[in-house]
């Protein structure tokens, strides 16, 4: 009796996999206005370890606002931001309001959900699809 594998591996033999993506990029609504006035809105953000979320929880200021907690964690995450030399939680904590709205949605969406698509279905012939939202803007598909 021959073992028949999953549709479309001859032979049984393990399908390919993507490696796993550990970093996504994005476009801020807004933008992080440096010293200089420089607007940067490119960047990219890594997958959180349980480090980077249990360390922020020791500091001071998250302590003392709980509020906080998405700054520190953000300025851990964010691997790139336009042109600037690093990311930190002095960098989030200067950001527009806006945008760091859309990084806290941004952190759950890879986090939880493990990539930065949804499914969708047109409202006209109900047919369903995905999207990608990392990098996009609001209004844009």
């Amino acid at each position: 009796m021959r073992r028949e594998g999953p549709p479309g591996v001859a032979g049984g033999a393990a399908a390919v996999r993507e490696p796993l993506r550990t970093e996504f990029e994005f476009e801020l609504p807004r933008g992080f206005v440096d010293e200089s006035g420089t607007v940067h809105r490119n960047g990219a953000m890594r997958l959180a370890t349980a480090r980077d979320e249990l360390v922020p929880l020791r500091d001071v200021r998250v302590r003392e606002n709980p509020a906080y907690l998405s700054v520190v964690l953000l300025g851990r995450v964010i691997t790139r931001l336009g042109t600037l030399g690093s990311v930190h939680d002095g960098t989030v904590e200067n950001m527009f309001a806006s945008d760091l709205a859309f990084l806290q949605d941004f952190y759950r969406q890879i986090n939880a959900e493990g990539h930065t698509r949804a499914a969708v279905a047109c409202p006209h012939c109900a047919e369903s699809f995905e999207v990608e939202l990392a990098g996009s803007r609001l209004g844009e598909s």
